[in-house]
């Protein structure tokens, strides 16, 4: 228990950090769970003291019931959690949003807190309001519902919890590992077919796959037999909430309607509760991800970040017996990683898709942590560096290219807002756009589209280049930054990253060096394979 805490902590502070705006989402989701246990509970002592008043009436009783405080009782319930419920769900997932812009690169556990943290803690405070309110006429009653709520409450949250986490954690380390092994059958099947192993590959991913979907049966009926526990309890609370009331109305001690109105808000608590065990049967998944995100240590926390004041332009790159292991992974993505890249100089590194480009490109900025050795990048672990400082001194452009939904030059200003208008132009001269934007009808308002799909492939990488070059880094890594142009605006291109890079440190990623004059002044030529990095001098 003590070191499930201690997995859990980092991410119980992280959420700390926006504790009000927690708690607040929690308030909104009792008030949503009270705003209904009230609506069913005086729903139902309305309809019963409104059946009594009318047979005594009709027997020629004399009898009164004021209909509207309780008609407007049940509207302003009604009203009040179609509102709260709608606030609290908008309020939660923006709140967790949020939680994710403070993570920026890293993974958030948004489903922790979502469906582990808040659900429990509003279904146990809902509960005890509700107690205390039925105890303002049925002491027993309440001591009753008290007793077998408390049970409930503990089989669903800890009872749960350890009846599902061997499947759950073991779900999430399956499916890590059946990745793999798919991403293994498709990379290599030209070893695998040459070696004539594809089928025996094929049928151990098959077997695994097998694995995968038994833990998942396992916990999906876990699941199922929680909510049917809960329904059945909640079921068999209320008939002895009517048993036990009823013992008390034979008595003249209480009122009908108010049996009634116990009877359903013990039926209405069961929302509270039906949400519990598929949350909880679950929570060895989230353990195995706060694992696998604790071994990552992806950038430093918010007490160990360094300023640029202590970042040293002079330093470069430097790594010194470097490696890294992805958790569940089954051979190192990076191993034994040593060199010196002297701030200015430039290197350009080869290798094939999953040689681990990626993962060193994602080394020197800061987004993982080695498992072994040490990186520092201007003189300091990029880890270290807080992420404005980070954006400040390391650029890259990716494959992958972030474009948004809005107009050309909104696009470019993401890197400067203070840019001009010629200051635009001029980088979209540098990457060989002037003269199309030109010719476009709104010029630099022309919207690029979701992902820039208004564009071409070619088109929005030298749009996400432009946006790069109106930046002013020490470091730059640039992957494929060819990709996807014919020759004569690879030339172009080349030429203008030369003038651009000038005294700046720069990494150059690309399968492989087919027009070696495209990268001029290169001091470096390593190679990557299989994670293992030959470097030589040019």
């Amino acid at each position: 228990m003590r070191d499930i805490y201690r997995q859990f902590l980092p991410w119980l502070r992280l959420l700390t950090r926006r504790r009000r705006a927690f708690s607040l989402g929690a308030l909104l989701a009792g008030l949503t769970l009270l705003a209904g246990v009230a609506l069913l509970g005086l729903s139902g002592w309305f309809i019963t003291a409104s059946a009594l008043t009318g047979i005594a009436l009709a027997l020629g009783i004399p009898a009164i019931l004021d209909v509207y405080v309780p008609g407007g009782g049940i509207r302003f319930f009604a009203l009040l959690r179609t509102v709260s419920r709608y606030a609290e769900r908008v309020y939660n997932h923006n709140s967790v949003l949020a939680l994710l812009a403070d993570l920026r690169f890293r993974v958030s556990l948004d489903n922790f807190y979502l469906r582990a943290l808040m659900p429990p803690l509003v279904a146990l405070l809902g509960s005890a309001i509700m107690v205390l309110f039925v105890a303002l006429w049925l002491p027993y009653v309440a001591l009753l519902m008290a007793f077998v709520l408390g049970f409930l409450w503990l089989v669903a949250t800890v009872g749960f919890s350890a009846w599902g986490w061997r499947q759950s954690h073991h779900h999430v380390g399956d499916q890590e590992v059946l990745r793999h092994l798919v991403i293994d059958q498709v990379q290599a099947s030209a070893e695998l077919t040459s070696y004539r192993s594809d089928q025996w590959h094929r049928g151990f991913v098959d077997a695994h796959e097998q694995q995968v979907l038994h833990n998942q049966r396992q916990v999906g009926n876990k699941q199922s037999l929680g909510n049917a526990i809960v329904a059945a309890v909640t079921s068999l609370l209320a008939l002895g909430v009517l048993w036990l009331a009823g013992e008390v109305l034979s008595r003249g001690q209480v009122d009908g309607p108010i049996v009634v109105m116990a009877v359903l808000m013990a039926l209405g608590i069961n929302e509270a509760f039906s949400v519990l065990p598929s949350a909880f049967v679950r929570l060895g998944a989230s353990y195995a991800a706060v694992e696998r995100l604790n071994k990552l240590k992806p950038g430093a926390s918010a007490h160990s970040v360094v300023s640029s004041a202590n970042a040293s332009l002079e330093d470069g790159v430097i790594f010194e017996g470097v490696s890294l292991r992805y958790p569940y992974a089954l051979s190192q993505a990076l191993s034994d990683a040593d060199f010196h890249l002297s701030a200015g100089k430039r290197a350009v590194v080869t290798g094939i898709s999953g040689a681990g480009k990626s993962t060193l490109a994602a080394l020197i900025m800061g987004r993982l942590a080695p498992t072994q050795g040490c990186v520092n990048v201007l003189g300091v672990a990029p880890t270290a560096l807080a992420n404005t400082q980070r954006a400040e001194h390391l650029a890259m452009l990716t494959q992958h290219v972030d474009l948004f939904d809005a107009s050309l030059a909104e696009n470019l200003l993401i890197a400067d807002p203070t840019a001009s208008d010629e200051r635009l132009w001029q980088v979209l001269s540098d990457v060989a756009l002037a003269d199309w934007v030109e010719r476009l009808p709104k010029a630099l308002d022309t919207a690029v589209g979701e992902k820039g799909q208004q564009l071409s492939g070619g088109q929005a990488r030298r749009v996400a280049l432009a946006r790069l070059m109106l930046r002013d880094p020490q470091v730059v890594i640039l992957d494929e930054p060819f990709a996807s142009v014919d020759t004569m605006t690879a030339r172009h291109l080349a030429a203008s990253l030369d003038r651009w890079l000038a005294d700046r440190t720069v990494i150059y990623f690309i399968h492989q060096v087919d027009q070696p004059d495209l990268l001029p002044h290169i001091d470096y030529h390593w190679h990557l394979d299989a994670g293992k990095l030959g470097s030589e001098a040019n």
